[in-house]
């Protein structure tokens, strides 16, 4: 009989990261059912990272299941976010999610976009 490999996440989450999922998942809009990455076209480098609460999952989107609620990752990006890991950082003058991604070839210098 075959084992069945489980496929790896799209994403990485670290502890602080589903964290803040929880947060933003406890006070979400009614109708959300989970927090959304997206890599939209904009910046100089071509690629920026976009969080966002969803209404409803598209069907190629990858879900991973968090302890504070579902996080999903647009379907279209996951080639762009394989092997990446999501972090929240906060310090005293900002706060936001971070991204370390193998497949970024490189950024711009304010670190809005990235290009692969």
């Amino acid at each position: 009989m075959a084992t069945v490999r489980q496929r790896p996440a799209a994403l990485n989450l670290t502890e602080r990261a589903h964290a803040r999922i929880a947060e933003l998942m406890a006070k979400a809009p009614d109708g959300t059912v989970g927090v959304k990455l997206s890599t939209p076209r904009r910046g100089c480098s071509g690629l920026a990272y976009s969080v966002d609460y969803v209404g409803e999952a598209a069907p190629f989107d990858e879900r991973i299941e968090t302890p504070g609620g579902t996080f999903f990752v647009d379907g279209a990006s996951v080639l762009y976010l394989v092997g990446s890991t999501m972090d929240w950082v906060e310090d005293d003058f900002a706060a936001g999610f971070t991204f370390e991604n193998p497949n970024a070839k490189g950024s711009c210098g304010c670190g809005e976009s990235f290009t692969v």
